[in-house]
C-alpha cells in the first residue's frame, strides 16, 4: 500500500484478508477470555493483553503512519494514556526529560507525575526550535508540532538530528496533523504519538489515542505499560474508530481547505489579532510547516479584544459549538483562557474547523464577529 494515494490507503487500512461471507471489518470483539488450552501462548489469551478489534486497528494506524514500512502501533483508552506510556515507560529516576512549555494543557501533570519519580524536566517553547538549547544530557525530548494552542511548528529533522547525536529519544506529538498532515517516524522520530480523539477518529463521539514505534523494543516498552496499567480501549471504540478512518482524507482535505479559507477572511477583520495557521503563507510557523506538512490541520487560533467580546462571538455563532475539543466534522471553538494553564490572552479563540460548506462557515464567522465588536 505504500504507492497507494492517502484515502485508498485510508479505506483499506487495517483490513483482513477477504473471507467468503465474512464482513470486510470483522464487528466488535467483546471478550475478557479465549478459549486457551495447554500453554497459555498465541496471539488471544487475555482482554487486556490483546483482542482481534485492536489488531485490526493498530495495523490500520501503522499502515497511516508509515506507509509500506514494518511499525508497531498500540492503541490505548485516550489520548493521554498514550502519552503517559511513552514518558512513563522510558524515564527513570535521575533521567531528564524535555517538554514544551506551550503544549497540551494536561502535559503539566505529567510534569508533576515524573517530578514525583525524580526525574528532571526541561521546558522551553516549541517556536524557534527553542527545546534544543535545553536538551544536554536528556533521555527523551518530547515535542508537539504545530502546538495546542499556539499553532507553533519547529524543525522536526533538526531537533531529532541533535538529539539522536547526543543518544536521545524523540517523541512527536502528532494530533493536531494526523499522520494525514505529518509522518513523524519519516522526519526520524522514535515515537509517533496522538489523542485519536481528535481528527484521527473525527466525529466527537471516542476517547482514544495510539502510539507508533519502528523499533520493536521501544514497542514492546509502551506495549508493557499498557498491561500493566489496564489502559485499553474497548472493543466497540476500536471498531468505531477503524470505521472513521475511512473518510480521514476526505474530512481533513475539506477541514483544511476550509481552515486556510477563514484563516484569510479573519486576516481582514479588524478587531482580530494574533492570527494564527500554519497553512498561511505569512504566519511565522509556514517556513517549517511547508517543508515537513503535508496538510496544516484544522484548527485556526486567534485574539478578540477582550473577555467578553470573545465570549459574545462564541455565543453569536450558529453554525459552532463552544466546546473545547478539535478535529471533529462539527466546527468547535472556545474561548482557551477559560481553563487556565494556557499561556494565552483572555480573548484567545481556538477555532476548529469542521466539514461543514465552506460558505456557510465563513458567513456565520462574520456574522459574529460583527455582533460581537459592534460592526452590524
Amino acid at each position: 500500500m505504500s504507492t497507494m494515494g492517502d484515502g485508498t490507503r485510508a479505506v483499506r487500512a487495517g483490513l483482513p484478508e477477504p473471507q467468503q461471507f465474512e464482513p470486510t471489518l470483522p464487528g466488535p470483539a467483546f471478550a475478557a477470555h479465549f478459549h486457551l488450552s495447554g500453554e497459555p501462548v498465541g496471539p488471544y489469551t487475555y482482554g487486556r493483553d490483546t483482542n482481534p478489534t485492536w489488531t485490526h486497528l493498530e495495523r490500520a494506524i501503522g499502515e497511516l503512519e508509515a506507509p509500506g514500512e514494518p511499525v508497531e502501533t498500540t492503541v490505548f483508552a485516550s489520548g493521554m494514556a498514550a502519552v503517559s506510556a511513552v514518558l512513563l515507560s522510558q524515564a527513570r529516576t535521575g533521567d531528564i526529560v524535555v517538554l514544551p512549555d506551550d503544549g497540551y494543557q494536561a502535559l503539566p501533570l505529567v510534569r508533576e507525575q515524573l517530578e514525583a519519580y525524580g526525574v528532571e524536566v526541561r521546558t522551553a517553547p516549541t517556536g524557534g526550535d527553542a527545546q534544543l538549547a535545553v536538551l544536554d544530557g536528556a533521555k527523551l525530548l518530547w515535542i508537539e508540532t504545530p502546538s495546542n494552542p499556539g499553532l507553533d511548528v519547529c524543525d522536526v529533522r533538526r531537533l531529532v538530528g541533535a538529539a539522536h547525536a547526543a543518544g536521545t529519544l524523540v517523541a512527536v506529538d502528532n494530533t493536531l496533523a494526523t499522520p494525514l498532515g505529518q509522518r513523524p517516524l519519516e522526519l526520524g522520530a522514535d515515537f509517533s504519538v496522538a489523542s485519536d480523539t481528535k481528527g484521527m477518529t473525527g466525529h466527537g463521539d471516542i476517547l482514544l489515542g495510539h502510539v507508533t514505534c519502528r523499533d520493536p523494543e521501544l514497542a514492546a516498552g509502551v506495549r508493557r505499560w499498557r498491561k500493566v496499567v489496564g489502559a485499553i480501549p474497548g472493543p466497540m471504540e476500536a471498531w468505531l474508530a477503524h470505521r472513521s478512518l475511512a473518510t480521514l482524507e476526505l474530512r481533513i482535505d475539506r477541514q483544511c481547505a476550509t481552515a486556510l479559507t477563514l484563516a484569510e477572511a479573519l486576516g481582514k477583520r479588524q478587531g482580530v489579532t494574533g492570527l494564527r495557521y500554519p497553512g498561511l503563507p505569512t504566519d511565522t510557523s509556514y517556513p517549517n510547516a511547508v517543508r515537513q506538512m503535508r496538510r496544516f490541520g484544522s484548527v485556526v487560533s486567534f485574539v478578540l479584544p477582550d473577555r467578553e467580546r470573545a465570549e459574545r462571538f462564541l455565543t453569536e455563532l450558529r453554525l459552532v459549538d463552544d466546546a473545547t475539543s478539535f478535529g471533529g466534522v462539527r466546527s468547535t471553538a472556545e474561548r482557551r483562557a477559560r481553563w487556565g494553564g494556557d499561556a494565552v490572552p483572555e480573548g484567545f479563540i481556538r477555532f476548529s474547523v469542521g466539514a461543514e460548506s465552506p460558505d456557510d462557515l465563513v458567513a456565520d464567522v462574520e456574522r459574529a464577529l460583527d455582533a460581537a465588536l459592534g460592526e452590524s
